[in-house]
């Protein structure tokens, strides 16, 4: 099945424009004017990839976002037009973006990017010799299990974690006590290199939010300034 990109924006000329170039590039593309437009396409399709431009006129597209994490997983890049609004960065990251660009951007470098999340999206439904390995690890009562990708905490619960949580938490389990680099996180949790730093500060915080008592004095995972992030606690494997 050939991949499909959704592209939401609404400005006639940039949904022409996308939906030319990418086709050109052999990825179809369905255009959408607005968050009805877009509601109905998800009854009739499944898309590989979805291009989200944030100011949708009446429709707010981080609401949009946040409905699109509700229900899928599918990778999403968010389109912005407000070069120092990192805010609204911010929080499309933590609702679950994977990615971003600024307007006015380059096709070829949106189409790259577009690519290495398909890339990664493929790399995700491949077993992994590593996920296929019996056991896991245990940290301050804390307890993962690598072949079920389950996390419970101290008092048993389940705690579930995405894609990009689990692979941080790996990387860290790896290499427990040790200062790694954004450059070193970003290698062992991405199967591309095109997407910036930034994006490993957020899923930090995303994986504090659920390992520690108060996220925002973290005594599990501490920033080393300067470097990155280091996991402080000792880890056991069994």
């Amino acid at each position: 099945m050939s991949d499909l990109i959704v592209a939401i924006d609404d400005d006639q000329a940039t949904r022409r424009m996308l939906t030319d170039y990418f086709e050109d590039h052999n990825l179809p593309v369905i255009a959408c004017s607005s968050r009805r437009e877009f509601d109905h396409c998800l009854r009739v399709t499944q898309p590989s990839l979805v291009l989200l431009d944030l100011q949708l006129g009446r429709d707010d597209g981080l609401d949009l976002l946040r409905e699109i994490r509700s229900q899928s997983d599918v990778p999403v890049i968010i389109m912005t037009g407000h070069r120092l609004d990192e805010m609204d960065r911010v929080i499309g990251f933590e609702l679950g973006a994977d990615d971003y660009i600024v307007k006015p951007f380059s096709l070829r470098e949106l189409l790259a990017r577009v690519r290495a999340l398909l890339r990664r999206q493929q790399m995700a439904h491949i077993p992994r010799g590593r996920d296929l390995e019996r056991g896991g690890y245990r940290f301050n009562g804390w307890q993962l299990n690598r072949g079920g990708k389950s996390l419970f905490d101290p008092n048993g619960a389940v705690i579930s974690l995405s894609k990009g949580e689990l692979a941080l938490l790996l990387a860290f389990l790896e290499a427990p006590q040790r200062p790694l680099s954004r450059e070193y996180l970003l290698q062992a949790t991405r199967t591309h290199e095109d997407i910036f730093d930034r994006s490993i500060d957020i899923q930090v915080l995303r994986l504090r939010r659920k390992l520690e008592i108060d996220p925002k004095m973290p005594t599990v995972i501490k920033t080393e300034r300067g470097v990155g992030y280091a996991f402080t606690m000792p880890v056991e494997r069994f």
